[in-house]
């Protein structure tokens, strides 16, 4: 096992174990994005609004895997969410996270 397979072998296994928890997916792409093509049944919340829905987000009271174009800014949701005591993860892509489903 390499060192790319150990890394992105985690996140899958982490995603798998939230979805097992049954994990909402929360896309935070822009609304353009999110019109063009999205998980069915995922929530949308643009990144730029997730400040201001954070109590809303709470109020799912599930984890959440956050997705988006490529990673970086579920990433900073999932962070964002973690400091605001949700639990969260970074599912990175949306489309490379459909396929996993």
């Amino acid at each position: 096992m390499g060192f790319l397979d150990f890394i992105f072998g985690a996140k899958k296994r982490r995603v798998e174990e939230f979805l097992e928890n049954g994990a909402v997916i929360l896309d935070v792409r822009s609304q353009r994005e999110w019109d063009a093509g999205h998980i069915e049944n995922s929530i949308h919340i643009p990144i730029d609004e997730l400040n201001d829905r954070v109590e809303e987000v709470k109020k799912l009271s599930k984890p959440i895997i956050a997705c988006c174009a490529s990673g970086v800014r579920s990433a900073k949701a999932a962070k964002f969410l973690n400091l605001h005591n949700i639990e969260a993860t970074n599912g990175g892509g949306w489309v490379n996270l459909r396929n996993k489903l």
